[in-house]
């Protein structure tokens, strides 16, 4: 009886939060006139004592709220547009295409459930759908109505769409979840929120937006919040709960009016902590290794913090210090130009080399006064989010306060990335090296692991792409051709990709190569990343590649290949190339004369040229090979006499030199460059100098200094190894 007892406090504890959350429907919309039941008994006691608030008082009262809790007072709206058309002067024209094609496309009483024609007669696609289900162009009409000066038809048009969803929600004729483009879904649902709640503060100064619409839409967004509630009590892996979670909180926080919101603020908040614990790693980045979805958590989370501090509810250390730890990741990650390296999908700007971060850390300067994110950010915001700062933060971004990072060469080994970086002058190179796979959630994962891209002298000379998921090439893009990888035969690393289920473009591989990462090394002079990956274990090749920065100089990558059968080693390198010296030169150059030589230290076979929307990416190759390792020097130059000299055999780089070392090798295959004091070996066992000699234990590659008089020996292919020196005297 104790036992049965015990289990049904734990039931009904369990059950109790759900009941009373859903005092507020989610499967209908209350009507306005109803509305003023669901408030707090505390609020209404503010009111009168008389039966049910009238919707003028009420509509008035939540005019009054919204202009303390929303990002700005929709009472200076004029004056705030005002001000936004003289920032933004273009932004018209967006707003206007924008607003202009959704509503050629759609009716404002439109369907949302499939299969359904846009109003030209062309059938709409799954893609279509989730995005009108956002809603996102519904904002532009929203700005096209003030630029129009305010045609009551814009108005009416909205009012009309919101209340067609909610006769599709009441009618069941909408996609469920179930099918894979839901509506209700929490990453559209929670765009949805975040756009309507815009609309309403814009519109609530407007005679056409009466007070029964007010409510109605108040209405419908605490439909929206019963219904999000309800459908993520348990933590969920991704961006899309992310989203859905923030809107939540944000309708909380704004709406606490009414019964129930507070347990929907701590159960947004609690599994957002979840989501923040989980999904920001360690060190610093964000779990699916993007710079895109990176991104799109910070605004996620910077929703929700600055309604929180607006209203001064309680935000943990915990999540202020996650939040933050967002913006400096991406400081860390920057190339000296202050934009960012392109990381598997980013999609803001299909074929992009690079990412603008400004926007994101304007943002986290305002948040934390941070001068090291004030060295990256804009004196002014970017023009949507605009409309998501207080009057105090807008006047913050007409003295920004600079510094510029301190970073070095660092590594996020949770996330697995690593970034060898010279310097932050605006010449200086960085390159970045990709060594993670997540394990919960790799669906936005390239082909790409162990590759590399790099920026010197102002220039992205090894890029990667950015991508967009409808187009159809997608898969090219994702996978390793459009990378700089090294291959085996016709082997690519990403495998069985397959399509979403709504059929919305985006895809994912079913099988990606595990990397391990064997030794990262940094100090003032060089770098040295070593790393393998299993994507080639299917067809018994062994594979592991080194990474080496000679610091304000060149990169040197080693691709190691060991198998008991024969096969064609490959290296992809993504730029327009001209074959200089062939196959073991090839050399891109820039607009201002600067460029990017890749020079073979050992033979190779041959160089094939392929490419698509404009991007080019050259193949070197070595055929019928069971054991082989490219050398292969990354050679940036600013300027055309600082090339590698095509015309000889055996150039210098940069003051090193090939073979010239002082230390004799007894191995035929050794390789080595000098600068002074200073030798870099690859494939050595035994070294001489002299009366001095060096053995190692077995095949090694290694760097030498034997600068005044003192001898340094650092491992180019493992974290450390076993020696003797030995010298007759």
């Amino acid at each position: 009886m104790k036992t049965i007892r015990i289990i049904l406090i734990f039931v009904i504890l369990g059950w109790s939060n759900t009941v009373f959350a859903q005092k507020i429907p989610s499967g209908k919309i209350i009507s306005p006139d109803k509305l003023s039941g669901y408030l707090k008994p505390e609020v209404k006691k503010g009111f009168t004592k008389k039966g049910e608030l009238s919707e003028a008082e009420l509509a008035q009262y939540f005019r009054e709220k919204f202009s303390e809790r929303y990002f700005y007072d929709w009472r200076n709206f004029d004056q705030r547009f005002q001000s936004y058309k003289e920032i933004y002067p273009l932004a018209e024209i967006g707003h206007t295409e924008r607003a202009l094609d959704h509503m050629a496309k759609y009716n404002g009483s439109t369907q949302w459930k499939l299969p359904f024609n846009y109003l030209f007669g062309e059938p709409l696609n799954a893609y279509a759908l989730r995005h009108l289900a956002r809603q996102h162009k519904m904002v532009d009409i929203a700005f096209y109505y003030n630029y129009q000066n305010r045609n009551p038809k814009y108005i009416q048009y909205f009012k009309d769409q919101q209340q067609s969803l909610s006769t599709a929600l009441e009618l069941g004729k909408y996609e469920k979840i179930e099918d894979g483009n839901g509506v209700y879904e929490a990453f559209r649902s929670g765009y949805r929120i975040l756009n309507w709640l815009q609309i309403h503060n814009m519109f609530l100064g407007q005679e056409n937006y009466s007070d029964e619409d007010q409510l109605r839409t108040i209405a419908t967004l605490l439909q929206h919040g019963a219904h999000l509630f309800e459908t993520n009590q348990e933590f969920v892996s991704g961006n899309h709960q992310t989203r859905g979670l923030s809107a939540l909180a944000m309708v909380s926080i704004l709406l606490r009016d009414f019964d129930g919101t507070e347990i929907w603020y701590t159960h947004a908040m609690k599994l957002l902590e979840e989501h923040l614990s989980k999904e920001i790693n360690d060190d610093g980045f964000q779990f699916e290794r993007t710079v895109h979805y990176h991104m799109s958590d910070i605004d996620n989370y910077y929703y929700v913090y600055q309604l929180a501090k607006t209203s001064n509810l309680e935000v943990s250390d915990f999540w202020e210090n996650k939040l933050k730890s967002l913006f400096t990741t991406l400081c860390k990650i920057a190339y000296p130009d202050k934009s960012a390296p392109v990381l598997s999908d980013d999609t803001d700007d299909p074929w992009s080399e690079k990412n603008d971060i400004s926007g994101a850390l304007t943002l986290g300067y305002l948040l934390f006064a941070d001068a090291e994110m004030g060295y990256f950010a804009n004196n002014e915001v970017e023009s949507n989010m605009y409309w998501y700062l207080s009057d105090t933060q807008l006047k913050m971004l007409a003295n920004i306060v600079t510094r510029q990072p301190q970073y070095k060469s660092l590594d996020f080994p949770t996330t697995g990335y690593y970034v060898m970086r010279d310097g932050w002058n605006f010449n200086d190179h960085m390159m970045m090296i990709s060594a993670g796979l997540d394990d919960l959630k790799p669906d936005h994962q390239h082909g790409d692991i162990l590759g590399i891209q790099a920026m010197a002298n102002g220039k992205v000379v090894l890029p990667n792409y950015q991508v967009r998921y409808y187009l159809p090439d997608l898969e090219l893009f994702k996978n390793s051709m459009t990378k700089n990888v090294a291959l085996v035969n016709d082997e690519l690393q990403g495998k069985q990709y397959t399509s979403n289920k709504g059929g919305s473009g985006f895809g994912k591989f079913k099988e990606l190569p595990n990397p391990k990462v064997v030794s990262w090394q940094t100090n003032e002079n060089m770098d040295v990343f070593v790393g393998s990956h299993d994507g080639f274990e299917n067809i018994g090749v062994d594979y592991s590649r080194q990474v080496i920065n000679v610091k304000n100089h060149f990169w040197i990558v080693k691709d190691n290949f060991k198998s008991d059968k024969s096969h064609t080693y490959k290296q992809v390198w993504q730029g327009h190339f001209s074959v200089e010296n062939a196959p073991n030169l090839i050399r891109t150059t820039f607009d201002d004369g600067s460029g990017l030589d890749i020079y073979q230290l050992k033979n190779t076979d041959e160089v094939k040229t392929d490419g698509q929307r404009g991007k080019q990416w050259s193949v070197v190759s070595k055929k019928g090979m069971e054991n082989f390792s490219f050398i292969t020097v990354i050679f940036p130059f600013d300027t055309f006499d600082k090339r590698i000299d095509e015309e000889n055999q055996n150039p210098q780089l940069y003051g090193w030199k090939i073979n010239n070392s002082k230390w004799e090798s007894n191995a035929l295959e050794t390789l080595s460059l000098t600068k002074g004091e200073i030798s870099i070996f690859f494939s050595v066992k035994t070294l001489q100098f002299e009366e001095s000699k060096i053995e190692f234990k077995e095949m090694v590659d290694v760097l030498i200094d034997s600068t005044d008089g003192e001898l340094e020996i650092q491992f180019l292919d493992r974290a450390e190894g076993q020696y003797t020196i030995t010298k007759n005297i």
